[in-house]
């Protein structure tokens, strides 16, 4: 019979991770505990994990751990095991009936629910465009809620019109969706400046970075990408970039078994089979022709399935963000999203193949994006047709004369060379103007747009003066 572990003993480990001021690893833990063998101190870390008292950032080497968020005192009355303490934002989060009841079953104690694995059948009842997880009276208000002044204009012109606001929103979001503790002004100084914040750990500056290049492929590429396998591949890779063990399985599909703690869930562990179903995923969601529907059911099916060794849910979010993207729809930046609410939606799937809660959370979520975007659009008003039409080369023009140090006689005549090679004779002059405008309001604060790296444009400022 195995000795029961005294409570005083997982308490003072939780107590040392909460004393850490950002995620600790193990190595950490053991040196506030040096009593505690290290074998046993891995054990006892993994059951509070399975838990729930302790979280898990990253896998394997980069595996650190930190304490649940608790941010305001609200009692959850629909569970059956006692009061729940819960985010008070969460308490906002509007909950159907049908996900009130879903919610109360996945938050029992983990030790009174039944183990599952991986149910195919969830995937292949699935009819793409005779199958809806969102009604039509839904996909339709999230489209009168979602559309923009982009309709009929190129895929992304409205995701690179609010492209400043979005890639914070999202690389932040999506980031503290995952344990990370970078504050949004910290994200922001990271993004613009390539700073990173002191104090932090390097992983969690790397989440960020590696969600800002995830979301410029998106963007900059948004009329090719898609629901196939360079695209998510692709995404994997940037998203997953410098954070796995095994730098192999980077962009790779899964190759061994996992576990995810705090569920009793089971993915498949055939790397042919999930293969298989990664193929019918993507087909899937490439037939479907709603953009929201497309969007709800890579949040379901790409976690669901765990494709990856990790970085699943990142993959997920930003792929649900496709076929917004493309039809120039409010993008969904997962603002104000409660970490419990989300993680609760998927402990549904996982373990019941219910999407009703999850479906609640990315309504509200993205409710929440629009009102966000929406505001965003009219401080900044409607788009210059002229920008948006020659954004490419705008961005070239002014990215080239910063890298190569241009001074302002030498920046003055590469810019009418650009324009006597590449625009006709009409267009010359507003060119010209525009991106001599754009160079005058050049600073560190705004420079990322143009992938222009802190020493570059240190450089190149040397000259222009």
């Amino acid at each position: 019979m195995a000795r029961q572990v005294p409570e005083e003993e997982l308490e003072a480990i939780v107590q040392a991770v909460a004393r850490a001021e950002s995620a600790v690893s193990i190595e950490d833990i053991a040196a506030a505990l040096p009593e505690l063998p290290r074998r046993t101190l891995q054990r006892r870390v993994a059951a509070l994990v399975e838990q729930g008292r302790l979280v898990q950032v990253g896998r394997a080497r980069a595996s650190r751990y930190r304490v649940p968020e608790r941010k305001g005192k609200v009692f959850d009355a629909d569970t059956t095991e006692g009061p729940v303490i819960r985010d008070e934002a969460e308490a906002q989060l509007p909950v159907s009936e049908e996900g009130k009841s879903i919610r109360q079953i996945i938050r029992r104690p983990i030790q009174h629910r039944q183990p599952v694995g991986y149910h195919r059948e969830f995937l292949d009842q699935y009819r793409p465009n005779h199958s809806f997880y969102l009604s039509e009276t839904l996909r339709q208000r999230l489209f009168e809620l979602g559309r923009s002044t982009g309709e009929g204009q190129p895929a992304g012109t409205y995701a690179r019109h609010i492209w400043n606001r979005l890639l914070i929103d999202l690389s932040w979001n999506s980031s503290r969706l995952e344990g990370n503790t970078y504050s949004l002004l910290e994200t922001e100084r990271l993004l613009a400046l390539g700073e990173a914040a002191e104090g932090k750990d390097a992983l969690e500056a790397q989440m960020i970075l590696n969600h800002k290049a995830a979301i410029e492929l998106l963007v900059d590429q948004a009329e090719d990408t898609g629901f196939n396998r360079y695209t998510v591949l692709n995404l994997h890779a940037l998203l997953a970039d410098n954070l796995l063990g095994d730098p192999q399985a980077v962009g790779r599909l899964r190759q061994i078994p996992v576990t995810i703690g705090g569920t009793v869930y089971h993915p498949l562990e055939v790397p042919q089979l999930i293969e298989e179903c990664f193929d019918q995923i993507l087909e899937t969601a490439a037939a479907i022709d709603d953009p929201f529907e497309q969007a709800f059911f890579v949040t379901v099916h790409i976690p669901y399935l765990q494709a990856f060794e990790d970085v699943n849910k990142r993959v997920s979010r930003l792929a649900a963000n496709i076929p917004l993207i493309r039809h120039n729809l409010s993008p969904l930046s997962f603002v104000d999203v409660p970490a419990q609410a989300y993680i609760d939606g998927l402990l549904a799937v996982y373990e019941l193949n219910r999407v009703e809660l999850l479906r609640d959370v990315f309504v509200w979520a993205y409710e929440r994006s629009c009102a966000r975007y929406a505001a965003v659009r009219r401080s900044l008003g409607e788009p210059d047709p002229f920008r948006l039409r020659h954004r490419t080369l705008i961005g070239e023009t002014i990215t080239a004369i910063v890298v190569k140090r241009m001074d302002k006689r030498q920046a003055t005549a590469h810019i009418r060379s650009m324009a006597d090679e590449k625009l006709d004779e009409a267009a010359r002059m507003r060119f010209v103007e525009v991106v001599e405008t754009e160079l005058m309001s050049l600073h560190e604060g705004n420079m990322a747009r143009y992938r222009i790296r802190p020493s570059e444009y240190a450089d190149w400022r040397k000259n222009w003066k």
